[in-house]
């Protein structure tokens, strides 16, 4: 039996319900509220525990539905900007994805904790964004054809642990790791 597809308003409200748990567990970790969460959401309490059930659900659907923002923008981003210029900004991107995720470190331990695996697939997810990125920008010879997907994420995540919330060090380092790719192109 397939689930049945939800009302417009029903997404919406799920939508809603997602970007302010993202945001408050970045925020507040554990000490988020759920009736904090409904409110920003601008939802009433019932229709979040319609959605989502169990708090450890939410805190799963929030990762996930800022994992897959940050990996659906990488096509977007190819199809508007050049491939050098969308690299680099879905490094951005997915700096500030990782900033966020650090933020909800507790939330996620708790979950985990609770036998789910909100990380399952995010490495394959997350070098399938990136690979046609790199890709694009190797054919267009602006950066060295053999980086690999797997090692542009590992510098990424530096970059993204080493600055935390310092946005402007961050910039500066990803574009080191800019110049980086540029060598030998």
């Amino acid at each position: 039996m397939t689930a049945r597809p939800l009302r417009a308003d029903a997404q919406r409200n799920r939508e809603q319900i997602l970007v302010a748990a993202a945001q408050a567990f970045s925020r507040c970790g554990l000490e988020a509220t759920l009736e904090g969460i409904a409110k920003d959401a601008g939802v009433g309490i019932g229709t979040l525990y319609r959605h989502f059930p169990t708090r450890d659900l939410l805190i799963e659907a929030a990762y996930r539905s800022e994992l897959a923002a940050v990996c659906d923008a990488a096509p977007d981003l190819l199809a508007k900007l050049p491939p050098l210029e969308a690299l680099r900004a879905w490094m951005d991107r997915y700096v500030d994805y990782m900033t966020r995720k650090l933020g909800m470190a507790d939330a996620l331990r708790a979950v985990i904790a609770s036998g789910a695996n909100p990380y399952a697939q995010s490495f394959e997810l997350l070098t399938g964004a990136i690979k046609p990125l790199l890709d694009a920008a190797a054919a267009a010879g602006e950066i060295r054809p053999d980086t690999s997907a797997d090692d542009l994420l590992a510098g990424l995540c530096g970059v993204a642990l080493a600055t935390g919330a310092k946005r402007e060090q961050a910039d500066r380092l990803l574009n080191l790791l800019l110049d980086g790719l540029r060598y030998g192109a």
